[in-house]
Formats: structure tokens, sequence, C-alpha cells
């Protein structure tokens, strides 16, 4: 149980920080080796703030990985894809399909069967 919410946790970073990414790309300029770009890139709040998250994930995932048998550990990080789908949803404002919500629910079953003991 301790593992699942561990992996829950490392999965939502995941998935903020790519809500994140998708805010930052709407600031920054087109690519160019030239000042202006490269400023759009370091004032970039939601960029730095997408790097906090997948940093906050990679440490929290490399203590997962020294505790934990990463067959067990690695297939939860499945649950990142669940956590974007519905984080689209409530932020930005984005549909998903029946098709989409048949996988959410293939990752979440899977994902159970893989905490059953």
């Amino acid at each position: 149980m301790k593992l699942l919410l561990l992996c829950l946790l490392q999965s939502m970073l995941l998935a903020v920080g790519q809500v994140f990414l998708k805010l930052a790309t709407h600031e920054l300029l087109p690519f160019g080796w030239h000042w202006t770009f490269w400023r759009s890139v370091l004032l970039n709040v939601p960029l730095a703030m997408m790097g906090l998250c997948y940093g906050a994930a990679g440490l929290l995932w490399l203590w997962i990985v020294k505790h934990y048998p990463l067959s067990q550990a690695y297939p939860l990080t499945s649950l990142s894809f669940v956590f974007g789908i519905l984080l689209a949803i409530i932020l930005l404002g984005e549909r998903v399909s029946v098709w989409g919500w048949l996988g959410v629910a293939c990752i979440v079953a899977g994902c159970m069967l893989i905490t059953l003991k």
C-alpha cells in the first residue's frame, strides 16, 4: 500500500509537470539563437515549475526504486497517464473520447492487479 501511495504522488508530480510544460509552451517565442528567445525561456515561470515537478518526481523515483522491486514499481508509473488526462480535462478544458476512458480503466485495473498481494 505504501508503494502505491508513493507511486501515486510521483505520478501526480509528473502529470502536473506536463500541465506546466503545456502552459510554458504558450509563453515561449519561436526557437532562435537570439537573446529574446532565451529570455523567454529563462523568465518562463511555468517552465520553472515544470522543472521543479520533474525534479521532485525524479528524486522520489530514486527512493522508490531503491526500496521496492522495479517489477512492481515501474508499471505503477502508468498512473501518470491517468492523472494527465484528468488534469487536461479539469485545467485545460480538453475532452476525452470513450476509447480514452477505456484506456484509463485498463491502466487502473492493471495497477490494481499489480498491487494485490
